[in-house]
């Protein structure tokens, strides 16, 4: 069966997590009008409290556009198989849940170009007038 996933440490049981099945346009054979392979898996990020409130917090702005009343939601459809619909489901809630609640980059510290950069700047610049100046037509 399928299991919990983890996040950051944090497993999120099954009964945090709600399906919905349908049919899957795309391979299927014989079956395919009649399997209901296609995945839907949500997760109510707003009123989870699985996460903690410092994660919930960063995955709700994270995902603030992917949200539909708190509730994001992934679906799977590249196999034939509902089972394994299922696990790519679950792999890519995890994968989008431990992205959404990494820890914010931490600020560019601001810099300025070295001496050396400057002058490998300039002579390219000279090099490049060079090249042009050598191009131009003589009207003396």
């Amino acid at each position: 069966m399928i299991g919990p996933i983890e996040v950051r440490g944090i497993v999120l049981g099954p009964d945090e997590f709600s399906w919905r099945f349908s049919r899957s346009s795309g391979p299927g054979g014989q079956s395919v009008n009649t399997t209901d392979s296609r995945v839907e898996l949500s997760f109510d990020l707003a009123t989870s409290a699985a996460l903690g409130p410092v994660l919930t917090e960063r995955a709700l702005h994270a995902l603030a556009d992917r949200l539909v009343d708190g509730v994001v939601t992934v679906t799977a459809s590249e196999h034939r198989s509902q089972l394994r619909n299922r696990e790519a489901a679950l792999h890519r809630m995890a994968a989008l849940l431990t992205a959404a609640t990494a820890p914010p980059a931490s600020a560019r510290r601001p810099t300025r170009p070295g001496r050396a950069a400057r002058e490998r700047r300039l002579a390219a610049k000279k090099r490049r007038g060079e090249i042009k100046r050598g191009r131009r037509a003589d009207d003396t």
